[in-house]
């Protein structure tokens, strides 16, 4: 174990004098770590221009106290250093086991409605036009490109927000990044972690961002919306899953630039970004995608 790891766990009141082994855990932007029957998060580098880790928190143990999320053992908002109840027996998720899982889309709306219905408040408003032109602020101050085009789909998005404010639908406490590794599977049920990004937003958001980062197919959409809606999605439904597929890309391709900037080396972030960006504008110009707005026009 490392110095720096030491002091670390010497920080965390139900880590410290802990002298067994520390398994390392996914993450792309942080270090996260098995240390017995605790789960600890080190956040990443530059992680704090654009995470609030005071509002991570309270969402974190508003999420454990709807049971859809581990107890938070200790969260800092000044260090961001969280360590979290360890869920033995959960694979950690991801597009392949979503696949491979019976049942997984299933687990993965009933734990979402069951966040969604909660009555759970987090601090956070999750805006997502206000969020791109903050992620857009951001890179205004680094030297990463954006992709050829992105400002004129930005443009074009406005129609979207249109039809999606023409019948808003209550705001719930969300997860907003809804990444397969943040999904902890026992086969009987699904748990949630890392709430760095969540807040209050539209609840088909979630499920129209896990589509696409599990890289659903139509079957595991249809699975996924007859577990959270109890049966057949309506239209307005449908369409409104189907508009956040496009909008997840537009926002998280500038946070993958971000990760560029920073020097985040957990992957390729510039095809990560132009991939997003690409997947975006392709759904976007489809004829499918101009029905499902309609459908949202019409509520």
């Amino acid at each position: 174990m490392t110095d720096e790891l030491r002091a670390v766990l010497a920080a965390v009141p139900v880590l410290a004098g802990y002298d067994g082994p520390l398994e390392r855990l996914g993450g792309l932007t942080n270090r996260v770590y098995r240390a017995g029957d605790v789960c600890l998060r080190i956040p990443g580098k530059g992680t704090e221009e654009y995470i609030n880790r005071a509002n991570e928190a309270v969402a974190a143990r508003e999420a454990a106290k709807a049971g859809v999320s581990p107890d938070v053992l200790h969260a800092d908002p000044a260090t961001g250093l969280m360590a979290t109840r360890f869920i033995a027996g959960a694979e950690t998720m991801s597009p392949e086991k979503f696949k491979a899982r019976p049942g997984s889309p299933t687990r993965a709306g009933q734990v979402f409605r069951k966040l969604h219905s909660s009555g759970a408040v987090f601090p956070f408003r999750f805006e997502l036009f206000a969020m791109i032109d903050d992620y857009l602020k951001v890179l205004s101050t680094k030297d990463v490109a954006l992709p050829a085009g992105y400002h004129d789909v930005v443009r074009e998005a406005g129609a979207v927000r249109e039809a999606l404010a023409t019948h808003a639908i209550p705001l719930t406490a969300c997860h907003c990044d809804p990444l397969c590794e943040n999904f902890l599977d026992t086969g009987e049920r699904m748990w949630i972690v890392d709430w760095e990004y969540s807040g209050m937003n539209d609840p088909l958001w979630d499920l129209g961002d896990l589509s696409v980062e599990g890289k659903f197919d139509a079957g595991q959409d249809e699975e996924l919306m007859r577990a959270y809606f109890g049966g057949e999605a309506r239209p307005a439904e449908r369409g409104r899953v189907v508009i956040y597929k496009a909008m997840c890309d537009l926002l998280w391709t500038l946070w993958g630039l971000i990760q560029l900037a920073n020097d985040n080396p957990a992957e390729d972030f510039r095809a990560y970004a132009d991939g997003r960006f690409a997947r975006c504008k392709t759904l976007m110009e489809t004829a499918e995608f101009s029905r499902h707005l309609a459908a949202v026009r019409l509520g």
